[in-house]
């Protein structure tokens, strides 16, 4: 009886201790995607406002940038993975990445454009808001980091 007692109290600090493991990476992941994020949507927003660059063009840029940053830190503080070779690393991380591009500037645009073809929004927010891609960027870059980024990356890019 003390040996399964036993037994069950060591399988169960082992599951917390992959929990914990887990919650980790997954900690690490958001700030490193939140820093990602901020160059992301500087270079976004900089890029249009100053440069007077289209919103589409200036999304793309800004994810290429923030994807290589995104890369940089994963590879090095997130997943420490130094000890595996880059160039492996870094095909599945392109594959990754230009999925998340793709999503990001296909979901940016059809949001955009969904709202400001939207009599409603128009009429509301028309008046108050100028740039609403910047709107549609937030919506979209969650949903793309939540459903995709995080995800393939444990599983696919950085898996030992």
């Amino acid at each position: 009886m003390a040996d399964v007692i036993e037994r069950n109290n060591l399988k169960r600090k082992k599951g917390w201790k992959i929990r914990r493991r887990e919650i980790a990476f997954f900690i690490k992941a958001q700030l490193s995607a939140q820093v990602a994020t901020v160059v992301d949507f500087l270079a976004t927003i900089m890029l249009v406002k100053f440069l007077d660059i289209y919103y589409l063009y200036a999304t793309f840029m800004g994810s290429v940038l923030g994807g290589a940053v995104n890369c940089i830190i994963n590879y090095g503080w997130v997943f420490n993975f130094q000890k595996h070779k880059k160039l492996p690393v870094a095909l599945k991380y392109f594959f990754v990445w230009g999925g998340s591009i793709l999503l990001n500037t296909w979901g940016i645009f059809a949001v955009t454009e969904w709202l400001t073809d939207s009599r409603w929004v128009n009429e509301l927010l028309g008046y108050y808001v100028k740039d609403i891609f910047i709107f549609s960027k937030i919506v979209v870059a969650i949903a793309v980091a939540l459903c995709w980024n995080y995800y393939l990356q444990r599983t696919f890019v950085f898996r030992d």
